[in-house]
This record gives C-alpha cells, structure tokens and sequence, in this order.
C-alpha cells in the first residue's frame, strides 16, 4: 500500500514493560510536541504509526497511542483505568441507570506532584465535569507554551515514582489498560511469578475476551497493520501472559510481523534466591515460547546475564545512573528501543516490520541483540567521520540485551543514527588535504555510516538509517547525563554550561551473531544443572518436568542456528 501509514498496535505486558513503555511514549510525545526547525525537519518518523486520532463524545478531538497493556491490581497509583479523556465509564453507566444506586468508593492514591503540574498546564476540569483540553494544532499534540510564559518543567524524584504511571504524561485511550484483578502488584501474597501462573492468565475466558475484544476494536480501523510491537516482562509470571499473546497473535493474524522485546530489570540480587531462579526459569521458558510465535524477539536488560551468573550492569562514558531503579533502567532501554525502531516507523520509504525480521532472522536465528552509543559522542564543529575514527571498532556499542561478552560473528544487523546536523555528516577538509581515513572520502552521511560498518565488519549484512532528529530527554526523564554534554547532547571543550540536556544523538542496532547462540546456550546449561522438583511452587503454577525438558531441548536448537556460516552464506 503505497503512501498510506502501515500502522503499528503495542501491547505491553508487566510493570517494567510499563515504566519502559511510560518512558517510550513520553519521548514520542515530546517529539510531537516540539516546535520544529533548520535541525528538525518535519516527516522523517510518521506518528500514525503508533498513534491513532479520535473524538470523544463530547466532540472533542484526540490523539491517543495504538495500545494494548496489561498489569496487575494496585499498579496504577492516581491513573484511571478509562483514562481522562473519555469520562468516567462508572459515572456514565450510573446516569443510565434510573434505579436506586450505592456508591462505594475505595481510598484513592494520592496523585504525583509531577503530574498535578503537567495536567494543570494541559487542561482544566469544567464545571460539568468534563476534562476539557487545550487546544491541539493539526490534532498532533498539546501546543507549545510561548516562551515568555513556559513554565520550568517540574523534574519528578526518584523517591516520589513508585509505579510507571506515576510519570506517564500521555493521555491514554479507555481500550489500552486492561487489569488482571486476580494477581496483586504490591504485597507477598497473591504475585504472578511463575510462567504457569502467566499462561492460565490467557486461557480463562474473561482475560482472552477482553483482549480479543481490544485487538479487534483497534484493528477494525487500521487500513494497512504492519504488525504488532510487544514490550513484556521476561522475569516473572508476564512470560507467560506474552507466550499465549504471541501465540494468539501469530493464530488470529498471521502474515504480520510480531517483534517481541524481552524486558529485564537491573541485576538481580544475592539474597533472593528463589526469585532469581524463578527469574532464570521465565526468561528461558519465556523466550523459548515467543521466539517461536514472533518474527523476532529482542531481550532488552542493562545486567550482564540472562542467567543465574551475576555480572555488573552496563556503563555508558555519558551517563550516571542507578541500576536498582527501574525509573532509570527504563528511561535507557526506551531510549534505545526509539531509536532501533526507527526503520518501520519512517515517513518515506519504511522497511516494514516483516522485511526488518526477515533480513535479522535467517536460518532460525529469531533471537537478536540490541546494542547502543547514548550519546553518540560527538564534539561540536566535529564531522561524523571524524567521530566514527575515534569511536573505533566493537567496543563503541553497549551492549543492551544481557548476552555477555558482544564479541562474536554478526551475521546481519539493522543499525541507526539519529540525531547529528546534516552540515557535520560528511567530511569538511579543504581540497587537497589529506584524507585521515575512507572514511573522509564519503560523499554522503549514509556512505559514511555504510563503510564505517563494512570495515568494523567485512562481508555483513548491514541495514542502514541515518536520521536529523534526534532521541528527546526532556522531563519526566530522569537527569543521567554528565555535565559535559550540551543542551543537545554534544561533548563540551570547555566547562560544563549547566543547561540541562534536552535532546541527544544516539546510535543503535540490532545484530544477529553468535552472542545469542552462545547465551541462549548458557541459559539451557544453567537450566538443566537446575533440579526443578526443589521448586514445586514454580511447578505447580501449571508447568510439568516434560515442560522444563521440552523447554532445553528447544533452548538447544536455537542456539544451534547461531553455529557455523558467515554473513554471506547465511
């Protein structure tokens, strides 16, 4: 379908999906709300990817994410279930009714400072009732406030962001939260933590319906669904809620593309032993189970293992973070997650979702890495030659998705740039200099990221995307970025200016190599040293011995895909 949007419906699925998510869609708000300029050209990402426009009863027009998610009881703080743009679904239902009505109502949280000022600044609660919001230019987001009057963006603390909704500041459609009232988000008793427990989620017919129910609404009004994108929670019980989804998927809508990002917090602790088998248990299970009803699936983590060996999380040169606080893990894997989707959200000549998983995901290998540069560093007055010279070879990526060591054979990968001015894409030495590298002698961006790749490593398939706009940082995301770095994200000569960092240029890909193969190997090491029976409570949450048996033997073969070839053979 040329020239129509090929949307995209996410689903996320789990808590740490959540704040992962919360962060993603508050960077693709921020993009849509900035005014644009000579830096940012309007059009290279299209926002009907992952948007869909409305009108509520009242008129009103809205611009909502194209989104399905799932938690648990007591994990949405202040946030309605409905939303705030649509009413309040009890108190219509109640002006309906003519009969004698009860109310009960239970204690309600206390609603973050963070957003008590963001809604404030975004519309007012009428007289009747209705939420009434500011006007929207084009239909595309809140207007920007005029400088002379913009408020100082209020900046939440760490202390204050219990829960993912408690920093969302997108407006949500009254289909995308659907609650699993059975399981508890707070509190030891009532958890969903074992895959089994995730599974039966989806085989009792209320949850299956309402979410049967939710798909068919948005898909009734797509024209072109390229696919579906899912954030799920690979840790605990969630593993098994997107193992049904995907199967449901793959059943009811086959030929769309189904990426499926494995999400894991920060390193695990010490002193929690069965949490971290359980941990081990629901990745392996989790990844065994999605990989075979996804396109692709991607873990995303900032630890150093997918399995029971304790590593140190991740470092980045530019970036002070902590890696117990989910707030900030999120904020890093939704970064990275913006960037390596760019290539089927693009505006002009997008690779849909299929071509990008059938490019990765040859012979078998639907497991890939994701790995990035946040920053991408870059000095002002630099060329991007110039910074690629510097970067060097493998060590410039960090690598995201907790599969050890990243050195290994890439047999393809899809890589993107964003964020770097178009005057500072190609070399700038007067005629008759000499060249310091190829690299110099490019005549475009794209030449130089492409050649760059094919000397890092020769005779792999490469995807490449070189972007104007850059990755937005704007408050709700947390301050990580070291004093050195410009408002937008540059490496400073001289002292720090103290402006705070709004915008960054990051470089991302995903990669098909023997990392995975040799992590998906370790995990079904670890599994089978494992005896399953010491832990009946994971058991008897509905998986049998064959499971866990049938579960190494299918770890076993994926990783096999990943041995011998090259780039071309494959």
């Amino acid at each position: 379908m040329a020239g129509g949007t090929r949307e995209v419906l996410t689903l996320q699925l789990g808590h740490f999906a959540g704040f992962v998510g919360a962060h993603w869609w508050n960077q693709q708000d921020a993009a849509l709300c900035a005014p644009t300029d000579a830096r940012e050209p309007p059009g290279e990402l299209c926002p009907d990817v992952l948007y869909r426009a409305g009108r509520t009863a009242h008129g009103q027009e809205t611009y909502t994410p194209r989104l399905i998610l799932m938690d648990l009881k007591g994990s949405l703080s202040s946030l309605k279930q409905e939303g705030g743009l649509y009413g309040d679904r009890q108190l219509d239902a109640a002006i309906a009714w003519q009969g004698k009505l009860t109310t009960h109502k239970e204690e309600l949280y206390p609603q973050n400072p963070y957003l008590r000022d963001l809604l404030s600044a975004e519309g007012v609660l009428s007289s009747d009732g209705i939420w009434r919001v500011k006007p929207i230019p084009n239909g595309k987001g809140p207007p920007p406030l005029p400088a002379a009057i913009a408020p100082r963006p209020l900046i939440p603390t760490e202390s204050s962001i219990r829960v993912w909704s408690d920093f969302l500041r997108v407006h949500l459609h009254p289909r995308s939260i659907c609650m699993i009232q059975k399981y508890n988000h707070d509190g030891e008793a009532g958890r969903l933590e074992a895959f089994g427990q995730g599974e039966s989620v989806l085989k009792e017919p209320r949850y299956l319906e309402e979410l049967e129910d939710r798909l068919h609404f948005y898909m009734e009004e797509c024209d072109y669904l390229q696919g579906f994108q899912i954030l799920c929670d690979l840790h605990n019980g969630f593993s098994g809620v997107g193992a049904k989804a995907t199967e449901l998927l793959q059943d009811e809508y086959s030929g769309r593309g189904i990426i499926t990002w494995g999400l894991l917090p920060g390193p695990y602790s010490l002193g929690e032993p069965q949490k971290n088998i359980y941990r081990l248990l629901n990745t392996a299970f989790g990844l065994v189970h999605m990989s075979a009803h996804s396109s692709l699936v991607c873990p995303l983590s900032l630890g150093g293992s997918l399995g029971l060996r304790r590593e140190p999380p991740v470092t980045f040169p530019h970036l002070h973070y902590d890696a117990t606080l989910p707030f900030h893990c999120a904020a890093i894997l939704a970064t990275a997650l913006d960037t390596v989707t760019v290539p089927y959200r693009l505006r002009s000549s997008p690779v849909s979702m299929v071509h990008l998983a059938d490019m990765l995901n040859s012979s078998g290998k639907k497991v890939v890495t994701a790995a990035a540069t946040i920053p991408f560093p870059l000095v002002p007055g630099q060329s991007l030659p110039d910074a690629l010279v510097q970067l060097g070879g493998a060590t410039a990526w960090t690598p995201l998705s907790a599969c050890g060591d990243p050195s290994g054979t890439c047999f393809a990968q899809s890589v993107v740039l964003r964020g770097l001015d178009k005057a500072c894409h190609t070399s700038r030495l007067a005629p008759g200099t000499r060249l310091p590298s190829p690299l110099h002698a490019c005549d475009t961006g794209e030449d130089v990221l492409a050649q760059y790749l094919q000397q890092q490593q020769p005779g792999v398939r490469s995807s490449t995307h070189l972007l104007l706009a850059p990755c937005k940082v704007v408050p709700p995301y947390p301050c990580l970025f070291s004093p050195s770095l410009s408002r937008h994200g540059l490496l400073l000569d001289g002292p720090p200016l103290g402006a705070a960092v709004e915008s960054i240029p990051v470089l991302g890909a995903l990669c098909s190599s023997s990392t995975s193969g040799r992590a998906l190997g370790d995990l079904a090491r670890e599994l089978g040293k494992l005896d399953v029976r010491r832990w009946a409570s994971f058991m008897d949450a509905g998986v049998e011995q064959g499971d866990v048996e049938e579960a190494l033997q299918e770890l076993g073969s994926l990783a096999q895909c990943y041995q011998g070839g090259d780039g071309l053979a494959d």
